[in-house]
């Protein structure tokens, strides 16, 4: 059975240009960057031509602010920790979000057990932040202000470059986790007024295991990882030579064809969304309607009176892959925190699913997906009242 693929928000394939650039560096191209020799010149210019390629997709103003870490997860602990153990002297607050990725959510969870203390900014019903709960957040001892710029779970645009005006006021390092929103949205880090950010090269075509952090080198940033002088002494271990070639051609090829893909998936929401109005009764869109107020790859709905896992699962069996939950609590049974803050009940939280396209989906598999999804309902649904 032909399988139809919806859940790219949680891994995109690798494209075969990615691929086809990461060869190489598994073979003949195998020198270890730190290396004088030819060998590893070569793989130095070809990390360069990645940083390079990482800094144009998001207009960061210098490749040499890139750094690459093992994938986003990694890349929100250096942010959230990194700044706050640097310059803790300035205070002890940081101010988040009451929705953001459980990278940055655990992380300040660790820093409050040794002393660090956090306000947590809460969202309205579409899981939107005012930019004014983050300013009125900010103390005397903020040291750092974090946020997302597309929900994980809720595919919420945040308006990231007003927090990051009113924080800019402040002179408090403003970081932006980038993870959801990279190569589906335009990211222009001078307008966000980052001066840090985050995103992951395999939502959008690139390997995984390879993720990359901006930090402005106005900001100071204590490293995790100790041992070698690798990424400017900030993230020790030999790099992941193939996996940042293919991020770097992913990235260029995302910044190529953005306006396109956003055309296609965003086209491909809609027909999704109206499709399963149609066809499905009792369902609630959680998050902004299709529009400039949420991604365009990506829908997450609660159908009433199931459970999401089990309609995932069901639907898998018919040739249909979607998600229950965010893809970092995909094996929890926890309701996403981000489903409670916009007040969605219980019930309606464990019956949510997340439907996400990308460039390769077709009009035709959404056709389809629409139909195994109502037909899986319907016999669900048919089963529960029997």
């Amino acid at each position: 059975m032909p399988k139809i693929y919806l859940d790219h928000q949680s891994a995109t394939p690798v494209l075969p240009e990615v691929k086809a650039a990461m060869e190489p560096f598994w073979s003949e191209r195998f020198g270890n960057p730190a290396s004088l020799h030819s060998h590893g010149l070569k793989v130095r210019d070809a990390m360069a031509a990645a940083r390079a390629q990482i800094a144009a997709l998001i207009n960061a103003p210098s490749s040499e602010e890139i750094i690459f870490t093992s994938d986003g997860t990694e890349s929100m602990n250096l942010a959230i920790k990194g700044v706050a153990w640097a310059n803790e002297s300035r205070g002890r607050h940081i101010v988040i979000s009451t929705i953001e990725h459980p990278g940055i959510e655990q992380a300040v969870r660790f820093l409050e057990h040794h002393g660090f203390a956090c306000t947590r900014v809460p969202v309205d019903n579409e899981g939107m932040i005012r930019p004014s709960d983050f300013a009125e957040a900010i103390t005397n001892e903020t040291l750092l202000v974090a946020t997302h710029h597309v929900n994980h779970d809720l595919g919420t645009i945040q308006p990231v470059a007003e927090i990051g005006a009113l924080v800019a006021e402040h002179g408090i390092p403003f970081y932006v986790d980038a993870e959801a929103s990279a190569g589906w949205c335009k990211i222009d880090l001078l307008q966000m007024h980052a001066s840090l950010l985050s995103l992951s090269p395999q939502r959008f075509g690139g390997p995984k295991g390879v993720g990359a952090l901006y930090r402005s080198r106005r900001v100071p940033l204590t490293p995790l990882i100790h041992g070698g002088n690798q990424e400017g002494g900030l993230r020790a271990g030999i790099e992941n030579v193939a996996g940042i070639v293919g991020a770097g051609i992913a990235a260029e090829i995302a910044g190529r064809e953005l306006v396109a893909t956003q055309g296609h998936v965003g086209r491909l929401q809609a027909h999704l969304w109206k499709g399963i109005q149609e066809k499905i009764p009792h369902v609630r869109l959680n998050g902004p309607p299709p529009g400039p107020n949420r991604a365009p790859n990506a829908l997450n709905i609660s159908i009433e009176f199931l459970e999401g896992e089990g309609i995932a699962l069901a639907c898998d069996l018919k040739g249909l892959a979607i998600a229950s939950g965010s893809a970092c609590q995909g094996k929890s049974l926890k309701i996403p925190p981000a489903l409670a803050a916009i007040g969605l009940s219980p019930e309606l939280a464990r019956a949510n699913v997340i439907l996400s396209m990308a460039r390769q989906t077709t009009e035709q598999e959404i056709t389809d997906a629409m139909e195994i999804l109502a037909k899986t309902v319907e016999r669900l649904r048919d089963m529960s009242d029997s």
